[in-house]
């Protein structure tokens, strides 16, 4: 059922040069919530087991599925955003939302929250590459370094927040109050955002291949879920699973390249074509990658090796997750002031710096150089992400936005499976081998932590060559005559 007033005729964003659009700022608050609800649980998990009588591998599905299910979701949202006006969008987004919350306020059983944390990430779905599309397409090109580095603060902080406001609520209620508490929050910022958010762009309307759509789902799923059990040790069910999720993906490309042809495909891969959005993909993927891998492995060092409780854990590393969204403001003002090679290339060594530093994990390590190796890493990605993100786009023709922000949705994606799959099964590997020479658990531990580190440390150097490979500015895309 359509509504007029969601479907109004696209009106252009009035945007005063220096000024966040109110549009972007509506849309950054909302995803600062999804977000902050997708971290939210960390802490939660415990009290879950004991809840709903369920061991740590199902308890972790919660976060799997969330996962799995945007890696599914997102490769659509390209033709989706392209075919419906922006408010039906951001009310899809925030409906779904809103519906997973509510049912996981009052879920029976761990099924029934499964379910509901598979709506909210349906809606998160959406929510990421609606902000991206529309900031490019309402932000003048000298002021998206400033805008993006704003979404980078909402986006970075929203994470380092979560476990510590789960903590504060979890001390004084059950797990049920981490969705009461969100719930009207995020039905406040829907309401002012469908009272006061406009139609930006024109839809276009087209049909949909349902091969495509079927394609998609299985296979990025596919390869997501196949990445997540290699972490419960079924290294041969995972790679089959892996092998049949990447053959799907490789059908779903081909049917995108014939559909190209006639102009209907569900995900555009043309952005492919342009060398810096490409170069801004690989690296954002490796950075990915080496940053998801150390989210892991960090806190498993300091609680299982150093003895520090969830609370203390997050204390430690939360300067660094401040300081990156923190910075986000101004390393926006330096990318439209310099360009991004000034900014990219220096964040590119710092990352490689801190996870060579991280390599050196022991014992005795002081906490202090922990935390300034975490606070580097952190600032190191501030000064890469927001570049990275603005150029790639920025280098894709305004019709391709949201194919563009959707194939790099999803391979955040894919990339943080893979980044966790691949430092989880490294240090396992590592410490049962050490284990086997007569090390004690936590040493073998150790041990594995620290080649998982090194792992980390090789990724960052792919990640300082695409950086020497990065444009300072992206190049004015000319628009191609019909396909």
């Amino acid at each position: 059922m359509h509504s007029p007033q969601l479907d109004a005729n696209a009106r252009p964003a009035a945007v005063t040069p220096g000024r966040t659009p109110a549009v972007i700022r509506l849309l950054v608050l909302a995803t600062f919530v999804v977000i902050l609800n997708e971290t939210i649980m960390i802490n939660a998990i415990p009290e879950l087991m004991a809840a709903m009588r369920i061991s740590e591998q199902t308890a972790q599905w919660l976060s799997t599925a969330f996962m799995l299910t945007m890696a599914a979701v997102i490769p659509i949202t390209g033709w989706f955003l392209q075919r419906v006006p922006t408010r039906r969008a951001y009310s899809v987004a925030m409906g779904l939302f809103l519906l997973g919350t509510a049912v996981a306020i009052v879920a029976p059983s761990f099924e029934v929250l499964l379910g509901a944390r598979i709506i909210q990430a349906s809606g998160t779905a959406v929510m990421m590459p609606l902000l991206m599309t529309t900031l490019m397409q309402v932000v003048p090109e000298e002021d998206r370094g400033r805008v993006m580095g704003n979404v980078t603060l909402a986006i970075s902080v929203a994470p380092a927040m979560g476990p510590a406001v789960s903590g504060v609520l979890l001390q004084v209620g059950p797990w049920r109050l981490l969705f009461a508490v969100v719930l009207p929050i995020a039905a406040l910022i829907t309401w002012r955002g469908l009272k006061r958010l406009e139609n930006i762009g024109e839809p276009r309307s087209s049909s949909i291949d349902w091969l495509s759509v079927v394609t998609a789902a299985a296979g990025f799923g596919g390869l997501v879920y196949g990445l997540s059990r290699f972490e419960g040790g079924d290294a041969g069910v995972a790679a089959a699973i892996v092998a049949a999720g990447l053959i799907t993906i490789a059908v779903f490309v081909l049917r995108q390249l014939s559909l190209q042809k006639r102009g209907v495909p569900l995900l555009d891969l043309r952005t492919l074509r342009h060398r810096t959005y490409t170069v801004a993909l690989v690296m954002m993927s490796v950075a990915f990658m080496a940053m998801l891998g150390s989210m892991i492995l960090l806190p498993l060092y300091l609680q299982s090796v150093r003895q520090l409780n969830a609370l203390e854990t997050g204390l430690l590393v939360m300067p660094g997750g401040l300081a990156m969204g923190l910075l986000g403001p101004a390393v926006g003002r330096l990318f439209d002031q310099y360009g991004g090679r000034v900014l990219v290339i220096p964040g590119a060594i710092g990352i490689m710096l801190a996870l060579t530093g991280f390599t050196q994990v022991s014992m005795t390590m002081p906490y202090w150089q922990i935390l300034g190796l975490h606070a580097l890493l952190m600032v190191s990605l501030a000064l890469t992400f927001t570049p990275v993100f603005t150029l790639g786009l920025g280098a894709v023709p305004p019709r391709l936005y949201s194919h563009g922000s959707s194939i790099l949705s999803t391979l955040q994606q894919v990339s943080a499976a893979f980044g966790t799959a691949l430092v989880v099964t490294v240090m396992s590997v590592r410490a049962d081998a050490l284990r086997s020479t007569g090390l004690t658990d936590t040493l073998a531990a150790l041990g594995g932590m620290r080649l998982a580190f090194v792992i980390g440390a090789v990724l960052s150097v792919a990640v300082v060559a695409t950086a020497l490979l990065l444009p300072a500015r992206a190049a004015r895309t000319i628009e191609p005559g019909p396909a």
